[in-house]
Formats: C-alpha cells, structure tokens, sequence
C-alpha cells in the first residue's frame, strides 16, 4: 500500500508567494529596460517626416508642398537641400492653406454641428492587434491634424506605456480613468488627461488600479446607489472635455466587465479587431453572442447602443497563408461591408518597433529593410485612412 510522501506539502509551491516574488523581480527588470531605452533624462519625441509623408499628412501634392515652402512657409532646407517636417510645421502650413483657401479645407477639426466621435476598441482575445491598433489610430488622427484623446482602459496598460507613460512607475492613485468615474469622490477628467510627446494627442493612461471599478460596481449597485447607472459613466465624464478634441480612441479591456460595457456606451463607432484563424474566430463568435446579450439588458436600463458604425478589422495577416486568407474570405461573406477593405499587415517592422515602445509613426525608415518598413506603412496608413473616411462620412464631409 502506498504511503503518503510527509515532505510532499513542504515541496509543494505556495503560489500568492511566487506570483508576488515573480511580479516584483518582473517589474524591477522592466524598470531597468525602461531606464536603458529612455533614461530618466529622456523624453521621448515624435520624428520628422520625409517631404512625401508630410504632404501626405497635410492632404496635398509633393510638389504643391515644396512651393509652400519656398515660399517660406516651412522649415529651413538643412546642408544637403532637404527638408524634413516637424509636427508643429504640418500645422503652421494648414494654417496657411486655410488662410490662402479663404476657409477650413486643410485643417480637420470639427465645426459646428459635428459631434464628438468616440471610437472603441474591443475584443477579448489576446494578439487580436487591439492595442496597435488604438495606438497608431490615434497617432495617425493628430498627424493629420485631429485633436485626439486615447484612452487607455486596459489595466495592463500597454498603450500607455506605447506613449511613454509606464504604469508602474508613472501613474498614481486616482490618476487613470478610474479617478474620475469612481463612485465615491471622483476627480474631474480634466485633470487625469496628460498631454504626449504627439502634437495633438493626449492620453488618459492606465494600470492595475482600472480593475477597481469592475470590483466597486457590483458592490455599489447592492446598496442602491446610482452605480445602476455605470455604464452611462464614461460618456458622462467625456462631456466635460468634448470640445477640446474631435476623436477619443477607447482602447478597452480584453474582457466583457463593466469598463467595457460603459465605453461601449459612450462610443459613437465600435471597431472590432480580429486574427484570421479558427480558434479566434470562433473565440469571437462567442465574444459577439455575449456582448449582444449583455448590451440588450444595457439598452434596456437606458444605455447607448446605436453606433455611427462597426466594423471589423482583420489584424496581423499574412497575405501568403493559404488558411488565413480563406478565412478571411469565409468573414467578408458573413459581414459583408461591416469588414474594412484593408486588413492590417503582420510585420515584424511593427512589432520590431515595439521592442522599444514605439509605434511605427516614430521609428526611422533606415531602422528596417526598406521594403519590409514600406510594406508596415502602406498598411498602417490604408487601414487608418478608410477609419479616418468613415468619421468624415460621419460629420458629413467627402
């Protein structure tokens, strides 16, 4: 008959223990990789940009650009005759063009009668693509001259650190959304949103301290407090600030609680990331069939849940996989043009980029093979532009 081992519980692993010895070494080595990339006497910056990029951005031709500044409307040419174009010198020249234009054609804020839109971000499978995308989303928008709020609602918080903000080291108590939506003394948003190193963009980080509201929520609604009402909370506190910017890009939880649901709320347009394989696809599928569900109770409380639109968007695809494609095709026969016509690329030039906590806006073409940073781009700015095209269509404009 078999004895039981007495040293077997000794050997056994207590796992709150190792969990908080590994967190804590994990964070250590992540401090000192952060202090390494970007010293504590760093600041992190947005690059210029190639005359072709900048005109790009501003919405005109090359040439028509280089007329603009010669005409002394752009930066000083450096030894070797080129010019690069900083953020704030895209600016000045839609300045100008307005100005010779007699009206607002080259800058792109809203005007009267032009709502707020709120672009949510959302899935709950893991390298869905959901973070790169609110990331270059939201970059892409201030280029080209939007005012833009990202708002990082995730507690992993890797949007924020994506635009400098670490959450552990830079983000304290009351400082992430939380602080203004919590249920008892909620700060006002105004002073959580910081600004970033992006003309044009600020950001609402994140970090652990999001997961209370999802802990506080249940409780509050027990007591018959106005917590019955959470899911109006974030398009509540949005309005305080609504007229300093055009777009708020959510970047949402990797899972259906209550932060998830209010940002939904508060959305104007829902945009749903996707990996072209079965298990996420079927993984979605039970994604959409819970939100459906849960949003249909929402609704019935007095949420918000008509969107301007939703859409899909196919992340981190392989043009060459035979499996991905088909299934990629296999969804465009479901969703029809709920689909964006442009898939978001794999690229190691993305990921390569975000060893270092960078979005592929700010890294150096010459940090790449040409062809694999070119490749990265054109799908970055098609896929961003048709999203840009759908909030135009939005407010009116072609």
């Amino acid at each position: 008959m078999l004895q039981p081992n007495p040293t077997h519980h000794d050997e056994q692993e207590h796992l709150p223990s190792l969990l908080a010895e590994d967190a804590n070494e994990l964070a250590h080595q992540l401090q000192q990789h952060q202090k390494k990339i970007f010293p504590p006497t760093a600041l992190k910056s947005i690059r210029s940009f190639s005359p072709a990029e900048a005109a790009s951005f501003i919405g005109i031709g090359e040439g028509y650009l280089r007329q603009v500044a010669s005409d002394g409307h752009g930066p000083e040419p450096m030894s070797n005759g080129r010019r690069l174009y900083t953020a704030d010198d895209m600016r000045r020249i839609r300045d100008v063009l307005d100005e010779r234009n007699g009206a607002a054609k080259y800058n792109p804020i809203r005007r009267p009668g032009e709502k707020l839109q709120v672009v949510s971000v959302m899935n709950f499978k893991g390298g869905s693509g959901k973070t790169t995308t609110s990331a270059h989303l939201a970059q892409f928008l201030a280029l080209r001259g939007y005012r833009v709020l990202a708002l990082d609602l995730d507690p992993q918080a890797s949007l924020s650190a994506l635009f400098g903000h670490q959450p552990e080291l830079d983000v304290g108590e009351g400082e992430t959304l939380y602080g203004a939506i919590r249920y008892d003394s909620p700060r006002p948003i105004s002073e959580i949103v910081r600004a970033t190193y992006t003309p044009n963009l600020h950001i609402i980080p994140g970090n652990l301290e999001l997961m209370e509201f999802e802990h506080e929520t249940p409780k509050a609604m027990m007591s018959g407090t106005a917590a019955s009402m959470f899911f109006a909370r974030i398009g509540e506190v949005l309005t305080d600030i609504e007229s300093f910017y055009d777009v708020v890009v959510i970047d949402c939880p990797p899972q259906l609680g209550f932060l998830t649901m209010s940002a939904l709320c508060a959305a104007t347009s829902c945009l749903i990331t996707v990996h072209p394989q079965m298990l996420d696809v079927m993984s979605m599928s039970q994604f959409l069939s819970m939100t459906s569900e849960l949003m249909s109770v929402v609704e019935q409380a007095g949420g918000r849940t008509s969107y301007d639109w939703m859409r899909y968007l196919v992340t981190r695809f392989e043009p060459n996989d035979g499996p991905q494609s088909q299934m990629t095709g296999f969804m465009r026969a479901i969703f029809g043009n709920r689909m964006l016509q442009n898939p978001m690329l794999k690229s190691t030039a993305v990921s390569d980029a975000g060893v270092t906590k960078q979005t592929l806006y700010e890294v150096e073409r010459s940090q790449f093979t040409r062809g694999t940073y070119d490749r990265a781009m054109e799908s970055l700015n098609l896929v961003n532009s048709e999203i840009e095209g759908l909030l135009r269509s939005t407010w009116g404009r072609k």
